[in-house]
Protein backbone atom coordinates (compact mmCIF):
# COMPACT_ATOMS: atom_id res chain seq x y z
CA UNK A 1 0.00 0.00 0.00
CA UNK A 2 1.14 3.50 -0.76
CA UNK A 3 0.33 6.03 1.93
CA UNK A 4 1.24 9.70 1.68
CA UNK A 5 -0.07 13.15 2.56
CA UNK A 6 -0.23 16.15 0.24
CA UNK A 7 -0.42 19.78 1.33
CA UNK A 8 -3.15 21.61 -0.58
CA UNK A 9 -3.37 25.29 -1.46
CA UNK A 10 -5.14 26.67 1.61
CA UNK A 11 -3.39 26.88 4.96
CA UNK A 12 -3.26 23.67 7.06
CA UNK A 13 -5.26 21.69 4.51
CA UNK A 14 -4.08 18.17 3.67
CA UNK A 15 -5.14 15.22 1.55
CA UNK A 16 -4.00 11.82 2.83
CA UNK A 17 -4.02 8.93 0.36
CA UNK A 18 -4.30 5.20 1.02
CA UNK A 19 -3.63 3.36 -2.24
CA UNK A 20 -3.82 -0.45 -2.14
CA UNK A 21 -1.18 -2.32 -4.14
CA UNK A 22 -2.07 -3.94 -7.44
CA UNK A 23 -1.96 -7.72 -7.61
CA UNK A 24 -2.17 -10.32 -10.38
CA UNK A 25 -4.47 -12.25 -8.08
CA UNK A 26 -7.01 -9.42 -8.26
CA UNK A 27 -7.19 -8.34 -11.93
CA UNK A 28 -10.43 -6.43 -11.38
CA UNK A 29 -8.59 -4.12 -8.99
CA UNK A 30 -6.34 -2.59 -11.67
CA UNK A 31 -8.67 0.42 -11.69
CA UNK A 32 -10.24 0.80 -8.28
CA UNK A 33 -13.21 2.75 -7.10
CA UNK A 34 -12.24 5.58 -4.75
CA UNK A 35 -13.73 7.30 -1.71
CA UNK A 36 -13.02 10.85 -0.54
CA UNK A 37 -13.65 11.09 3.21
CA UNK A 38 -14.76 14.41 4.75
CA UNK A 39 -14.85 14.10 8.56
CA UNK A 40 -17.25 16.12 10.70
CA UNK A 41 -16.42 18.48 13.53
CA UNK A 42 -18.56 21.62 13.12
CA UNK A 43 -15.93 23.20 10.83
CA UNK A 44 -13.92 23.57 14.08
CA UNK A 45 -11.91 20.32 13.83
CA UNK A 46 -11.85 17.15 11.74
CA UNK A 47 -13.05 14.20 13.79
CA UNK A 48 -10.60 11.29 13.89
CA UNK A 49 -13.44 8.82 14.41
CA UNK A 50 -14.87 9.85 11.01
CA UNK A 51 -11.52 9.76 9.22
CA UNK A 52 -9.35 6.61 9.20
CA UNK A 53 -12.07 4.25 10.53
CA UNK A 54 -14.20 5.22 7.52
CA UNK A 55 -11.33 5.07 5.04
CA UNK A 56 -10.28 1.62 6.26
CA UNK A 57 -13.83 0.25 6.03
CA UNK A 58 -13.99 1.21 2.36
CA UNK A 59 -10.48 -0.09 1.70
CA UNK A 60 -11.75 -3.45 2.91
CA UNK A 61 -14.22 -3.29 0.03
CA UNK A 62 -11.44 -2.65 -2.49
CA UNK A 63 -11.54 1.15 -2.60
CA UNK A 64 -8.64 3.57 -2.75
CA UNK A 65 -9.30 6.01 0.09
CA UNK A 66 -8.51 9.67 0.67
CA UNK A 67 -9.04 11.79 3.78
CA UNK A 68 -9.38 15.55 3.38
CA UNK A 69 -8.63 17.73 6.39
CA UNK A 70 -10.15 20.96 5.15
CA UNK A 71 -10.21 24.64 6.19
CA UNK A 72 -11.43 25.19 9.76
CA UNK A 73 -12.26 27.87 12.33
CA UNK A 74 -11.16 31.32 11.12
CA UNK A 75 -10.61 29.78 7.66
CA UNK A 76 -13.98 28.01 7.53
CA UNK A 77 -15.90 30.80 5.81
CA UNK A 78 -17.34 29.56 2.53
CA UNK A 79 -16.16 28.95 -0.10
CA UNK A 80 -12.77 28.01 1.39
CA UNK A 81 -13.74 24.48 2.52
CA UNK A 82 -15.49 23.92 -0.82
CA UNK A 83 -12.34 25.08 -2.64
CA UNK A 84 -10.40 22.46 -0.65
CA UNK A 85 -12.80 19.68 -1.60
CA UNK A 86 -12.80 20.66 -5.28
CA UNK A 87 -8.99 20.75 -5.29
CA UNK A 88 -8.81 17.33 -3.62
CA UNK A 89 -11.19 15.76 -6.10
CA UNK A 90 -9.35 17.33 -9.02
CA UNK A 91 -6.03 15.96 -7.76
CA UNK A 92 -7.51 12.47 -7.47
CA UNK A 93 -8.85 12.56 -11.02
CA UNK A 94 -5.68 14.09 -12.48
CA UNK A 95 -3.63 11.27 -10.94
CA UNK A 96 -6.15 8.50 -11.58
CA UNK A 97 -3.96 6.58 -14.06
CA UNK A 98 -0.89 6.62 -11.83
CA UNK A 99 -2.88 5.80 -8.71
CA UNK A 100 -4.94 3.00 -10.29
CA UNK A 101 -8.29 4.73 -9.89
CA UNK A 102 -11.38 4.73 -12.11
CA UNK A 103 -12.00 8.48 -12.51
CA UNK A 104 -15.73 7.99 -13.09
CA UNK A 105 -16.19 5.90 -9.91
CA UNK A 106 -15.23 8.34 -7.17
CA UNK A 107 -17.62 8.77 -4.25
CA UNK A 108 -17.42 11.39 -1.51
CA UNK A 109 -18.62 10.72 2.03
CA UNK A 110 -19.14 13.36 4.69
CA UNK A 111 -20.37 13.38 8.28
CA UNK A 112 -22.17 16.23 10.06
CA UNK A 113 -20.34 19.41 8.93
CA UNK A 114 -18.37 17.17 6.59
CA UNK A 115 -21.75 16.07 5.24
CA UNK A 116 -22.49 19.70 4.49
CA UNK A 117 -19.18 19.96 2.63
CA UNK A 118 -19.89 16.71 0.76
CA UNK A 119 -23.31 17.99 -0.32
CA UNK A 120 -21.78 21.36 -1.28
CA UNK A 121 -19.16 19.59 -3.40
CA UNK A 122 -21.93 17.55 -5.04
CA UNK A 123 -24.12 20.55 -5.86
CA UNK A 124 -21.85 23.61 -6.10
CA UNK A 125 -18.44 22.23 -7.02
CA UNK A 126 -16.73 22.84 -10.35
CA UNK A 127 -15.53 19.27 -9.87
CA UNK A 128 -18.07 16.79 -8.50
CA UNK A 129 -17.99 13.22 -7.22
CA UNK A 130 -19.88 10.47 -9.01
CA UNK A 131 -21.82 9.64 -5.85
CA UNK A 132 -22.38 11.35 -2.51
CA UNK A 133 -22.81 9.73 0.90
CA UNK A 134 -24.12 11.87 3.74
CA UNK A 135 -23.99 10.79 7.38
CA UNK A 136 -26.23 12.84 9.70
CA UNK A 137 -25.41 15.90 7.54
CA UNK A 138 -25.68 19.60 8.25
CA UNK A 139 -27.64 20.99 5.30
CA UNK A 140 -29.75 23.98 6.30
CA UNK A 141 -28.48 27.51 6.80
CA UNK A 142 -30.10 27.58 10.26
CA UNK A 143 -27.66 24.95 11.58
CA UNK A 144 -24.82 27.40 11.00
CA UNK A 145 -25.37 28.77 14.50
CA UNK A 146 -23.50 25.78 15.97
CA UNK A 147 -20.72 25.80 13.36
CA UNK A 148 -17.51 27.80 13.07
CA UNK A 149 -18.95 29.94 10.25
CA UNK A 150 -22.28 30.55 8.50
CA UNK A 151 -23.17 28.05 5.78
CA UNK A 152 -25.29 28.13 2.63
CA UNK A 153 -28.44 25.99 2.57
CA UNK A 154 -27.35 23.19 0.27
CA UNK A 155 -30.82 21.86 -0.57
CA UNK A 156 -31.29 25.04 -2.61
CA UNK A 157 -28.22 24.28 -4.75
CA UNK A 158 -29.27 20.91 -6.19
CA UNK A 159 -29.26 20.82 -9.98
CA UNK A 160 -29.34 18.23 -12.77
CA UNK A 161 -25.58 17.60 -12.36
CA UNK A 162 -25.96 16.55 -8.73
CA UNK A 163 -24.85 12.90 -8.31
CA UNK A 164 -26.99 10.21 -6.67
CA UNK A 165 -27.02 10.21 -2.88
CA UNK A 166 -27.03 7.82 0.05
CA UNK A 167 -28.18 9.42 3.31
CA UNK A 168 -28.26 8.01 6.83
CA UNK A 169 -29.07 9.59 10.18
CA UNK A 170 -30.84 9.07 13.49
CA UNK A 171 -34.17 10.63 14.41
CA UNK A 172 -32.82 10.99 17.99
CA UNK A 173 -30.07 13.35 16.84
CA UNK A 174 -30.35 16.53 18.92
CA UNK A 175 -27.19 18.15 17.54
CA UNK A 176 -28.14 18.12 13.85
CA UNK A 177 -31.93 17.67 13.67
CA UNK A 178 -33.27 15.11 11.21
CA UNK A 179 -34.96 17.98 9.36
CA UNK A 180 -31.62 18.57 7.61
CA UNK A 181 -31.59 15.12 6.01
CA UNK A 182 -35.30 15.18 5.20
CA UNK A 183 -35.14 18.57 3.47
CA UNK A 184 -32.19 17.46 1.38
CA UNK A 185 -33.95 14.24 0.37
CA UNK A 186 -37.08 16.18 -0.50
CA UNK A 187 -35.08 18.51 -2.75
CA UNK A 188 -33.36 15.55 -4.42
CA UNK A 189 -36.77 14.06 -5.14
CA UNK A 190 -38.02 17.33 -6.62
CA UNK A 191 -35.05 17.36 -9.00
CA UNK A 192 -35.40 13.64 -9.78
CA UNK A 193 -31.94 12.84 -8.44
CA UNK A 194 -31.77 9.17 -7.32
CA UNK A 195 -31.23 8.64 -3.61
CA UNK A 196 -31.52 6.10 -0.83
CA UNK A 197 -32.12 7.15 2.77
CA UNK A 198 -32.12 5.29 6.08
CA UNK A 199 -33.28 6.94 9.29
CA UNK A 200 -32.50 4.95 12.43
CA UNK A 201 -34.85 5.21 15.38
CA UNK A 202 -32.00 5.12 17.89
CA UNK A 203 -28.52 6.63 17.91
CA UNK A 204 -26.45 9.59 19.04
CA UNK A 205 -25.00 12.23 16.78
CA UNK A 206 -21.57 11.24 15.47
CA UNK A 207 -21.86 7.44 15.60
CA UNK A 208 -19.44 7.00 12.68
CA UNK A 209 -19.06 3.26 11.95
CA UNK A 210 -21.07 2.47 15.14
CA UNK A 211 -18.38 -0.08 16.05
CA UNK A 212 -16.71 -0.40 19.48
CA UNK A 213 -13.45 1.18 18.29
CA UNK A 214 -15.01 4.61 17.72
CA UNK A 215 -16.60 4.97 21.16
CA UNK A 216 -15.02 5.98 24.47
CA UNK A 217 -17.53 4.08 26.61
CA UNK A 218 -18.94 0.59 26.03
CA UNK A 219 -22.42 1.87 26.87
CA UNK A 220 -22.21 4.33 23.96
CA UNK A 221 -21.38 1.54 21.54
CA UNK A 222 -24.16 -0.63 22.95
CA UNK A 223 -26.68 2.16 22.40
CA UNK A 224 -25.56 2.96 18.84
CA UNK A 225 -24.50 -0.47 17.55
CA UNK A 226 -27.63 -1.18 15.50
CA UNK A 227 -26.77 1.78 13.27
CA UNK A 228 -23.63 -0.03 12.06
CA UNK A 229 -25.64 -1.64 9.25
CA UNK A 230 -25.48 1.66 7.33
CA UNK A 231 -22.09 0.63 5.96
CA UNK A 232 -23.24 -2.66 4.42
CA UNK A 233 -26.33 -0.96 2.98
CA UNK A 234 -24.16 1.82 1.59
CA UNK A 235 -21.70 -0.67 0.06
CA UNK A 236 -24.53 -2.46 -1.74
CA UNK A 237 -25.91 0.87 -2.94
CA UNK A 238 -22.50 1.81 -4.34
CA UNK A 239 -22.27 -1.56 -6.10
CA UNK A 240 -25.60 -0.83 -7.75
CA UNK A 241 -24.51 2.71 -8.60
CA UNK A 242 -20.97 1.97 -9.86
CA UNK A 243 -21.10 -1.75 -10.62
CA UNK A 244 -19.33 -4.42 -8.60
CA UNK A 245 -15.95 -3.70 -10.28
Amino acid sequence: MRNFTLDLTNENVTLTAYLPDKSREMPHMEKRKAILVLPGGAYKFCSDREAEPIAFKFMGKGYAAFILRYSLNENAQFPKPLDDAVEALRIIRENADDWGIAPDKIAAIGFSAGGHLCAALSTMGDERPNAQILGYPCVLEEIGKILAAPIPSIEKEIDDKTPPAFIFASCEDKTVPIRNSLKYAEALDEHKIPFEMHIFSQGYHGFSTAEPTVFTEEKDWSYNKDSAIWFDMCSKWLDRTFGIY
